[in-house]
């Protein structure tokens, strides 16, 4: 049997690699970020310097506007895709916080009930009355803490489908829009 130091000592360690584990899931998910930045404001200087060439070199109007519609087009298209990027980042996060807490809740849950167990056996009669409705209630806790992380998960599941389609809707209008725009431009030549 384990002393009561023991069993402080074993809870401190416990939380100190919880803590642990959410600031590597914290740090992991910044360096993401900042990663995507840094990818994202090189992109935009190499892609603004060869804009800057590209119109100097215009000699005419209609080259000119068509041009701009091509930049708006991609502009739109890195917005997406680096909203998309950002998107899966943040769920990525969200996912990971979540295991660790289920994992960290399921832990907690099995630990009440074996310390409620250890205690049973050397309390007074009577006491398991009060010990069952304990259990009882932990283990409704469980149940409905496990319910709503199932929905939440569908709700998640759900709002990352309509993104993506969300995504794809939005880049597919606006290469048709672009489409539409050139050949009424190149029509009225």
């Amino acid at each position: 049997m384990t002393t009561a130091q023991q069993q402080l000592n074993d809870f401190a360690t416990e939380q100190l690699e919880t803590v642990l584990r959410f600031a590597r899931i914290s740090i992991d998910t910044a360096d993401r970020l900042v990663q995507l930045q840094i990818e994202t404001v090189k992109n935009s200087l190499e892609e603004s310097a060869r804009n800057v060439k590209q119109f100097s070199t215009l000699k005419d109007a209609q080259t000119a506007l068509s041009n701009q519609q091509k930049l708006s087009e991609t502009a739109i298209e890195q917005s997406l895709a680096y909203g998309k990027n950002l998107y899966e980042i943040a769920s990525q996060a969200q996912t990971e916080f979540s295991k660790l807490i289920d994992e960290r809740s399921v832990f907690f849950n099995k630990n009440v009930v074996s310390g409620l167990d250890r205690f049973v056996k050397s309390a007074p009669a009577g006491a398991d009355v009060a010990v069952a409705a304990v259990k009882s209630t932990v283990q409704a806790t469980a149940a409905a803490v496990d319910s709503m992380t199932k929905a939440a998960k569908q709700v998640a599941d759900f709002a990352d489908a309509s993104v993506k389609a969300a995504s794809t809707a939005t880049a597919d209008a606006v290469k048709t829009a672009g489409k539409k725009t050139n050949n009424a431009g190149s029509t009225t030549q």
